[in-house]
């Protein structure tokens, strides 16, 4: 069984989702008022290897205290916010301006059967958040040469 991403956001999609966002950068000229921006999620590379599952989210300018990752029965969810605020003030030209920055996303992955439930862990490393789950050892592939008689 493979590892299976969860299509979070809007599902609900007419076209393909590569031309949607065309689609959607074209009518939306303003880029804080488009929808697309507002619901961005991180890219997500899945890999498998003879021993683990390796899961790749790409999203850099977040620290590792930012990202939460919890695993319910067989669903690893890994979600991150982060929360800014930005104040500035001139006492000479009598203003103050305070700028709130919110950002958040949360993916949800499937496990396989043949995952260690006990053996996943993660590391945040250069904008990449890396996570690796282990197989159980039944399920490792395991080779041999086969003698023929």
């Amino acid at each position: 069984m493979a590892l299976v991403k969860f299509a979070n956001g809007n599902t609900n999609k007419t076209f393909k989702p590569a031309y949607n966002d065309v689609f959607e950068s074209f009518f939306n000229a303003d880029p804080f008022l488009s929808k697309s921006t507002l619901n961005r999620n991180p890219a997500v590379n899945i890999a498998e290897s003879d021993n683990e599952f390796h899961i790749e989210v790409a999203a850099p300018g977040l620290k590792k205290e930012d990202f939460k990752i919890n695993l319910e029965q067989n669903l690893l969810s890994v979600s991150a916010e982060r929360k800014e605020e930005k104040t500035e003030s001139d006492e000479a030209k009598k203003y103050n301006r305070i700028e709130y920055n919110y950002s958040s996303f949360m993916r949800t992955f499937t496990l396989p059967e043949t995952a260690d439930y006990a053996k996943i862990t993660a590391e945040y490393k250069d904008g990449i958040l890396l996570i690796s789950v282990a197989k159980k050892e039944e399920a490792k592939v395991l080779s041999r040469e086969i003698a023929i008689s």
